[in-house]
Order: structure tokens, then sequence, then C-alpha cells
């Protein structure tokens, strides 16, 4: 059904933060038209968490990262100044501004990454409960299906068995001797 997800930022500057992400963060991009930048992402998740009280409804980004004192150190190489990184317990946070775009979060997650699923988790989930329905059904299988077990209709492939088990003359496969290869 879905395919992806598209995120938009609303800037000042647009024109600034499609050149960050082009010149620092360096992902590939298609021009939609006339210098409308579409870039491709790394792979994604999405976590909602509830509104605090007084606090008005947002939506944020963070760039993940495996090492985020590395990513630090990188974009700082490019320019970027990034605030100094905190420990929140599920990860390690910094920010850093988007050039006439705000703020922008990056992280290094502790917690379990959703990008590492594959997309057979649905299926994964429910197969269980289909074993258990059929393991259910097994057992709650009315006594017909036992007696049909000894009806004559599956004594049939028992005599068929027994005509193959004859010892019916054999011929062997024709061996092939190897040719000797020769020195060059």
């Amino acid at each position: 059904m879905f395919i992806g997800m598209h995120a938009l930022i609303y800037a000042h500057d647009a024109e600034k933060v499609r050149a960050f992400f082009r010149d620092v963060f360096e992902w590939p991009f298609v021009d939609a038209h006339g210098g409308w930048l579409i870039f491709k992402l790394p792979p994604s998740e999405v976590g909602v968490h509830p509104i605090m009280p007084g606090d008005t409804q947002s939506h944020q980004l963070y760039m993940m990262v495996d090492d985020i004192k590395k990513a630090v150190a990188a974009l700082e190489k490019k320019g970027v100044q990034c605030a100094p990184v905190q420990d929140a317990g599920f990860g390690l946070l910094t920010t850093f501004e988007l050039p006439g775009g705000g703020p922008m979060g990056m992280y290094q997650p502790r917690h379990p990454l959703a990008i590492n699923l594959r997309g057979k988790a649905k299926a994964a989930r429910k197969a269980p409960a289909k074993r258990k329905m059929k393991a259910a059904a097994k057992q709650k299988a009315p006594k017909k299906t036992q007696k049909k077990a000894a009806s004559p209709k599956k004594s049939k492939p028992a005599k068929r068995a027994a005509k193959t088990t004859a010892k019916k003359p054999t011929r062997k496969a024709p061996t092939r001797k190897a040719k000797p290869r020769k020195k060059r």
C-alpha cells in the first residue's frame, strides 16, 4: 500500500536548506522542476509521542547516527555547529541549525531500531496465531477422520507400496572411464 514517506521542511530560505542537504549531507536528489530538489533519505522510522500539558502539537525530524561523536566531528569539519550532546536515556541527542531552516535534531539511539525490520513483520506476528488455530482444529477434529485411515480406500496405497518393494532386476548405468589429459 505505502511506498515510502515524504517529509516536508518549511524554511525561511528553502534554497539554503536544499544546498545544505546537497552539499553538506551529500544526499542524492532529483530535480522535480526548476531547482526544486527532492532528496533521497536514509532508511527511516517514525515514533509517536504524547503532547505534554502546555505543549503544542508539532513534528520533529532527527537524523539517526550510529556514532554521534563521529557525526558531530564530521559536521563541524564542514562548518556546522552542533549543540552539546545530551544523554536522554533512549539515546544521545544534539541539534544543529539548518541555514535558513531552523533547528534539526540528531541522535544515536539506544532503543531497538525499526529500520532493521523487514517487510514480513506483519505476517510473522500472525503466523503463531494461525499455527495455534490449526493445532486446536486438529485436536477438536471429529473421530471420523481417524476411521478414514482404516477404510479400504486408504489401504490401496499400502498394496502399491508392497508391490514396489518386490525386487526387480536392476540395470547398472554404464560407467565411463576418465580419459587421460594431454600434457601441454
